[in-house]
């Protein structure tokens, strides 16, 4: 008799193969829980916290990195649910209306926006950051039920299923919004203001060497 393990039981490498699959899986699906948590914290802190100024900048990092999270799961292997048709997800989170309006008030004008939503077929709808940011919310809030309830597969396609239908796109067009917010900030200057700035400094330059010579 062979002492070789693997030839007395041929199903056991596919047995080992199908555990490393499933511990992966689960990693993976503490990996992507971790980071929907965090967004979903983050977003009620700033949302309660924050003040105009800093809205932009903090509401930008959290947006980008949970487009990092479904990225990830946007090349991840296809997940499955267990049924063809899937129970009710049950309720939207209580805060979720009261987080809205939050947002709305901190971010003021600039909560509006325009974007062209499919860049394949083009056309400029406008949207509201608001609205984005808690509709992602509300979209990861359901994976999290699954997964508070050790349904590990059932919140990997949820995630995966709706990054891919609708909070993807939404978090795409509502960092683009927001680092156009950053960017103009950043880059426009009044231009008569900074010949007017060099015209003093150089007048200043001058004057300081009158008096030094």
């Amino acid at each position: 008799m062979s002492d070789n393990t693997t030839e007395q039981l041929p199903g056991l490498a596919a047995l080992e193969a199908l555990i490393a699959v499933e511990t992966e899986t689960v990693r993976f699906a503490d990996d992507i829980a971790a980071s929907v948590r965090s967004f979903l914290d983050g977003l009620r802190v700033v949302a309660a916290e924050a003040t105009g100024g800093q809205a932009v900048s903090l509401l930008l990092l959290q947006i980008s990195q949970i487009a990092l999270t479904g990225a990830r799961l946007g090349v991840h292997r296809d997940f499955a649910p267990r049924e063809e048709y899937q129970p009710d997800d049950g309720p939207d989170p209580d805060d979720i209306d009261e987080l809205r309006l939050q947002l709305a008030g901190l971010l003021g004008d600039l909560d509006t926006y325009s974007s062209v939503f499919d860049p394949y077929q083009p056309e400029v709808i406008e949207g509201l950051i608001s609205d984005d940011l808690t509709s992602i919310a509300a979209d990861l809030a359901v994976g999290v039920r699954h997964y508070e309830a050790g349904d590990v597969e059932e919140a990997l396609w949820w995630w995966q299923f709706s990054y891919v239908s609708s909070w993807g796109s939404l978090a795409g067009a509502t960092m683009k919004a927001l680092l156009s917010v950053v960017a103009h900030d950043r880059l426009d200057v009044d231009l008569d203001t900074t010949q007017e700035l060099e015209l003093l400094q150089a007048a200043s330059a001058v004057l300081d060497s009158g008096e030094n010579g």
